[in-house]
This record gives structure tokens, sequence and C-alpha cells, in this order.
């Protein structure tokens, strides 16, 4: 096991310590928002971004998206990351929503701001190069499902529970929730989703599209945890570097016609063209052997 705190960070004295330790640890009580680690041995190359706020149920409060910038920015910039799993060490919930106790204390110009501040950092874990997996065990609403929609893949647990209530609050999803849910499942169960303020569980979620699995909650807790991790597995199987640019082509692409996403997947093909993965792709299948990737 090891444990790294990451006290160099921008503004890292105002957050909880970020802790970096195996999946073998027991004691995360007192770790702080948020916990992140890189596993390793046969999991290398995952990544897991653990939110940890039980006394607030990991509500978006000022000091965890402060935190989850942080977070951010190390996973940009780690090379060495093909996958990351986000999820909640909080039992029965992913994450809550609003902090609505500290959001009731802001000045109208500061909601603004805030949520403006909210919504840059999920893009930015929209935006991490390498996919990502939400999995959700509990409760995921408002703000949270909204997290939950900025990633890649979503697993969720049968007895998770998951929606857009902000207009049963007097207010609209405003972290990208209008925005993605009718990109991500047909535009009128999505309206109807977010007029309604309605919750679904993880079997509904499925049948509308809202989440790739669902699967039975187990005893510990963390079967939406563990479905993720053999997705996760699946996908460091391959190259880092592809999977970045086949991320790339994605999610550019899909903004624009067909024609030019076409022109899109060309470019980032092109990228990948000139790395050794490609040739140890190419030359394992000849072997016909198991590719050796080095992301470069």
């Amino acid at each position: 096991m090891w444990i790294q705190s990451f006290n160099s960070l921008k503004h890292i004295r105002k957050l909880h310590t970020i802790k970096c330790l195996s999946t073998k640890a027991q004691n995360i009580e007192n770790i702080g928002p948020i916990v992140f680690h890189k596993l390793g041995g046969e999991d290398k190359g995952i990544a897991v971004y653990g939110l940890n706020s039980p006394k607030t149920t990991n509500t978006l409060s000022s000091d965890l998206i402060q935190a989850m910038r942080e977070v951010n920015q190390l996973i940009r910039e780690d090379t060495k990351i093909s996958v990351v799993i986000l999820h909640s060490l909080v039992q029965g919930i992913f994450c809550a929503g609003a902090n609505l106790k500290e959001r009731f204390k802001m000045t109208d110009d500061e909601v603004a701001t805030f949520v403006r501040s909210l919504r840059n950092t999920f893009i930015e874990i929209e935006d991490l190069p390498m996919p990502t997996i939400a999995a959700i065990e509990g409760v995921a609403l408002g703000g949270g499902l909204e997290l939950a929609l900025a990633c890649d893949i979503r697993v969720a647990a049968d007895s998770a529970k998951l929606g857009l209530v902000e207009t049963g609050r007097g207010i609209i999803p405003g972290a990208g929730g209008t925005q993605r849910l009718p990109r991500v499942i047909h535009l009128n169960i999505a309206k109807e989703l977010i007029f309604t303020s309605r919750i679904v569980r993880g079997n509904e979620a499925k049948d509308l599209g809202l989440v790739n699995h669902v699967v039975p909650q187990n005893s510990n807790n963390n079967a939406a945890y563990e479905k993720a991790l053999l997705i996760a597995r699946e996908i460091t199987s391959n190259a880092p570097i592809a999977l970045r640019c086949a991320k790339q082509a994605i999610n550019e692409g899909v903004q624009l016609s067909i024609k030019d996403g076409y022109e899109v997947e060309q470019k980032c093909y092109e990228k990948n063209i000139p790395t050794k993965d490609r040739q140890e792709g190419m030359l394992s299948f000849i072997e016909k052997r198991k590719p050796q990737y080095q992301g470069h």
C-alpha cells in the first residue's frame, strides 16, 4: 500500500487532503471529500475517483467542487491513466446534488457564479482525455445525476435512485443536465423527466437508456463499482493513445454534421499513426500474441 498527500497543489490547504492509496486500504473514514487512487498490478492504468463527504451526503459544496477541479487536473496530466472510475465512498449515496444550505446563503450573483463554476467542473470531467465510468450505488439526484451524465459510461445498482429534480425545488438543472440528458435519451423522455422532477430506479434508468448497465446490489453495497471495474479492465486491454483518440473523435464529431465528423475522425486517426502502440497492435496480431501497449 502507498499513500501520498498532494500538499503542493494550489489551494490544497483550503481543502481536505487528497490521497492516493491502494484498493486494499480499509481506513477511509477521515480522508476528506475526494479519495483518488491508481490501481496497480493487472489493473494498472485504472484510476478511481471517489467522493467521500458523508456529513454532507456528497452534496456539491464549494469545497467539494474545488477539490474536484484539483483532481481533474491531476488526471488530465497523467498519461499513464487509461480509464477513470468515478464512484462514492458514502454508502447509499452517489451524490445528493446541490448543497442547498450553502446555496441559500448566497446572493443572486454568487449563485450564478457558483453554477457556472459547477458546470465548468463537470465539463472538465466530460473532457478528460481517457474514458470515464460512473458507478452509481445509491442516490444520484440533481447535480449528482448531472455529474454522472458527464461520464462516458454509467453503471447503476438496481437500488439506485436517479433524477433531475431541480424544477421541484424552484430551479432548473444548471450543470449541464438540460443539455446532456436530451443527448443521452429520447428528447421527449428527457423533457418529461425534467418537467416532472421524477426519480427513477436503476432498472427503469436502464430501460430509458440513462445508464449502460444495471446490476443487483450486493451485500457489500458496491455492485455498480464491481461492474465498472470489469468494464475498466476490458478498456485497459486496449491501446491508451487509441482510446484517447477514439474518445476525442466521438466527442468532437457528434457535435457536427456526419461529413464534418469524418474529417475529425481522420484527424484523430492520423494522430495515432506514428505511435509505437499502433505498430505493437499489428505485430502482436501477426505473431498471435497478446499486445503489450506502453502508451506511446
